[in-house]
């Protein structure tokens, strides 16, 4: 390796995790910061869904492709408008899906999309938090606008889910006029939903709609699901007229005519919409983020890292993909180059 090059995972065919080649190690030239980047040198990265989707689903445009979302560094070097950070600075983000990922010893991020660490957290705990609390934040103040003074119900489909665990908590602490009903089907996660906040626990294996209208026969006024997919039907016979639904995964087919009698409004929400297509108003991911993190500092929210594998390689990266897409998993899996403390 010379010295303007890097280690990195990287992916060069869509495989599935059980093969080697799946992810392998690789070097990629040392990245160069443009106008807005932050060179960051990564210690800690956590596995979302994407991840598993893109190296499923997705082939490389040739050559090798560095997956990775979630990251926990430090600043090595900035780009000459930088103005929210400096080396040194120790940073947390979910970067972006249209670049080089966090799956490296160096990474390139917007300084726009980046907030302060969360000083009351190691790296590893950090990495944890940054693509679900942005994820949670926009769907339920700016898709659901869930607003300070809101009374009424919230559904958290798939509650001990990343998104999930930072939704409850959000909601909980943020907007405490609202109740929060929280799916789960296992003994542990059920436990866990509870921990995070949620007042009640449904069972989505089950009737889910007979479940909800039991605890709130009127219905009522919030979903935020992790699975759409040919639920509609049931969620309107939940919902109040005017309810509405935030969905965040990738139905093949959604048929919203089932909504129309009540009146119910469809949102999506997708956490790099805002970077992939350089909105006006990228720098809220920093402020959500620093605000997020001034939320854990205070002792109101938590990290969401429940599995830690050590330390990040090819081999403990498909290790984590492999958790991943088992469905099983409670909270967030981090992979992590800090030592165990």
């Amino acid at each position: 390796m010379t010295t303007n090059e890097v280690r990195a995972i990287g992916q060069t065919a869509a495989l599935p995790v059980t093969s080697a080649r799946s992810l392998v190690p690789t070097t990629i030239p040392e990245p160069v910061p443009g106008a807005h980047d932050l060179l960051v040198a990564v210690h800690a990265v956590s596995v979302n869904p994407v991840d598993v989707k893109l190296r499923g689903n997705a082939e490389p445009d040739g050559g090798v492709r560095v997956l990775g979302f979630d990251a926990s560094g430090t600043v090595r070097a900035v780009g000459e408008a930088v103005t929210l950070f400096a080396p040194g600075d120790e940073v947390y983000y979910a970067g972006a899906i249209d670049r080089p990922g966090s799956n490296a010893e160096l990474q390139l991020v917007d300084e726009r999309i980046v907030g302060r660490r969360p000083t009351t957290l190691t790296h590893t705990q950090a990495a944890s938090l940054p693509l679900t609390a942005i994820t949670a934040w926009e769907s339920l103040f700016d898709k659901l606008r869930i607003d300070s003074d809101a009374t009424g119900t919230l559904l958290v489909v798939g509650g001990a889910g990343g998104v999930g665990s930072m939704a409850i908590q959000l909601a909980r602490t943020l907007r405490p006029g609202v109740r929060v009903i929280a799916t789960a089907s296992r003994e542990e996660s059920a436990a866990w939903v509870r921990e995070l906040g949620a007042e009640t626990v449904v069972d989505h294996h089950g009737d889910l709609a007979a479940q909800v209208l039991d605890i709130a026969p009127d219905g009522i006024e919030w979903i935020l699901t992790t699975n759409s997919s040919g639920q509609l039907p049931v969620y309107e016979r939940m919902l109040r007229p005017f309810g509405q639904i935030v969905a965040i995964d990738d139905p093949e087919h959604v048929d919203v005519v089932a909504l129309k009698s009540k009146a119910i409004s469809w949102h999506w929400e997708f956490m790099f919409a805002r970077s992939l297509h350089q909105a006006n108003d990228m720098h809220r991911q920093h402020e959500l983020l620093d605000t997020v993190a001034d939320l854990v500092d205070a002792g109101r929210i938590r990290h969401t890292a429940t599995t830690v594998l050590r330390p990040i390689s090819a081999e403990t990266l498909r290790e984590a993909h492999a958790l991943v897409e088992s469905g099983r998993v409670i909270g967030k899996v981090v992979v992590t180059d800090e030592p165990a403390s």
